[in-house]
């Protein structure tokens, strides 16, 4: 809402639309106005109004003052003005013939002596000495309601000012019955050097000065636009035929809320035309019931005491019975009046089969193939995580899915289906493993490959539950077309085994 929100603020211009308080969306001060008047030529410009609305701290107080200067102040400039033993700082809030209005609104005479004095425009030691004074508010205050808690005083401390030269302070404070603060003011002058002035405010201006957003998603009305507080109660809930509840109508001070009052002339204005002694109806059935009023169609609903049902009655119906009763006749039934409604009437859609029809076993039919193939893959999870066991005595068969070596052929590994081929963890990696090998031929003669260049021969380990298994005779050399990747030298003449 405010446009002071976005943080974009530079220097002591407002935040947001950098213009200096004219932004189109009027929501740079709390209290803003729109000067509708400011582009229209007057004949005599003498005449005009030398009387300047100024607001302070953020339009939470407004108060008026004459220009005596030979300057034109617009809209949102920072001024300087007369203050109590010093001067303070304020923003041009209103200016021209508005100003004229809202002193005849506030019953103050434009040409009274009294009005202080505007002295200038801001300079820059006036803005710096302001905000350093404004930055103290904050500590002020905590310490105010420490003291007057310390002195049992049954009051509320809600907001303090301090003059932009620092010689002034202003405590608002919230109590119900009189209090008697001559010993606070002592203690404060004494504490914060200042002069002080107590000044007593209601929970409506509290929440004024504090802000917020209300229940309609807006900001609050007493903090943006609201000055004039008038009284609200429960008998502007009834006329607007509203529940009594506490919680639902009183805002976040605690009191009715003030928007209450906005439509409340428009229902006692319809209201005179609805009879005042027509809360009962004497009917041949029993006695009928005022329920409600309904102002925008004209009807009074009416309910008996041995049902529920409602029924809807003219003006002119319920006036009717009215004088019948007084002659002492009781109408056999209520002529109810037919509510029509302006809203128009919804057409269903009428149903369309456009998916077609779904066939139910074919909907079981795929649940069950796709939980089999879930649990096909579990299971083969299970197994690929096991630990390798041991196979053929010629070479190691894996679970996993590897195939043993077939004679004249290539020993290949294929990883079993929805599962990743997995080396067992205690099995080392042997040299020349991955490669395509020949099966061993005969088993008479010990033979083995020698050592690679640069490197020691070793033993292929032992596996458990199998017996040494024996180096092949005689190897053949690899063909052309698979050949491995390291070079490797020839077996050996002699066929003797080597040993390191």
């Amino acid at each position: 809402m405010a446009c002071g929100s976005c943080g974009t603020a530079k220097g002591d211009a407002p935040g947001g639309c950098q213009s200096k308080g004219s932004c189109a969306s009027g929501s740079c001060n709390r209290m803003n106005v729109h000067d509708w008047l400011a582009n229209l030529p007057f004949s005599d410009p003498e005449s005009s109004c030398r009387i300047v609305e100024v607001s302070f701290n953020n339009g939470s107080r407004k108060d008026y003052f004459k220009n005596t200067t030979l300057h034109y102040f617009e809209r949102g400039e920072m001024i300087a003005v007369e203050g109590v033993n010093g001067f303070d700082v304020g923003m041009v809030n209103l200016t021209g013939e508005l100003v004229r209005l809202q002193l005849k609104k506030h019953k103050i005479d434009e040409f009274n002596p009294d009005i202080k004095k505007v002295l200038r425009r801001a300079t820059d030691i006036d803005l710096a000495k302001m905000k350093e004074n404004k930055a103290r508010e904050a500590q002020v205050l905590i310490r105010s309601r420490a003291m007057a808690r310390v002195l049992k005083l049954d009051m509320k401390m809600a907001e303090v000012e301090v003059q932009a030269d620092g010689r002034k302070a202003t405590f608002f404070y919230i109590a119900d019955d009189r209090v008697d603060f001559r010993e606070l003011i002592k203690q404060y002058a004494g504490e914060f050097k200042v002069k002080v002035e107590m000044r007593q405010i209601g929970a409506r201006q509290e929440a004024g000065k504090v802000g917020g957003i209300g229940s309609c998603g807006r900001e609050l009305c007493c903090s943006t636009w609201l000055t004039d507080f008038k009284s609200v109660n429960t008998n502007a809930a009834r006329y607007q035929n509203l529940s009594i509840n506490q919680t639902k109508l009183s805002g976040q001070c605690g009191r009715l809320k003030c928007c209450l009052n906005y439509e409340l002339d428009t229902y006692m204005d319809a209201l005179q035309f609805f009879p005042n002694d027509a809360d009962m109806l004497e009917t041949a059935k029993g006695r009928a019931f005022l329920v409600k009023k309904d102002i925008f169609r004209n009807l009074m609903w009416y309910t008996m005491a041995e049902s529920n049902k409602q029924y809807p009655l003219t003006l002119e119906m319920v006036k009717k019975i009215k004088a019948q009763n007084r002659e002492g006749i009781r109408p056999e039934e209520l002529e109810t009046a037919e509510v029509v409604t302006g809203k128009p009437k919804e057409i269903e859609p009428e149903y369309a089969d456009i998916v077609g029809q779904i066939s139910l076993k074919s909907l079981e039919k795929t649940t069950r193939k796709r939980r089999d193939k879930e649990r096909s893959q579990q299971q083969t999870q299970q197994r690929g995580g096991q630990q390798q066991t041991p196979g053929n005595r010629g070479g190691n068969q894996q679970r996993g899915g590897q195939k043993p070596p077939q004679e004249g052929g290539q020993q290949r590994q294929r990883p079993a289906q929805g599962q990743q081929q997995q080396r067992p963890p205690q099995q080392k990696q042997q040299p020349g493993q991955g490669q395509q090998q020949r099966p061993p031929q005969n088993r008479g003669g010990q033979q083995q490959r020698p050592p690679q260049e640069g490197g020691n021969a070793q033993r292929p380990p032992k596996q458990q539950g199998q017996g040494q298994q024996r180096p092949p005779q005689q190897q053949r050399p690899p063909r052309q077309q698979n050949q491995q990747r390291g070079p490797q030298k020839p077996p050996q003449e002699g066929g003797g085994e080597k040993k390191d």
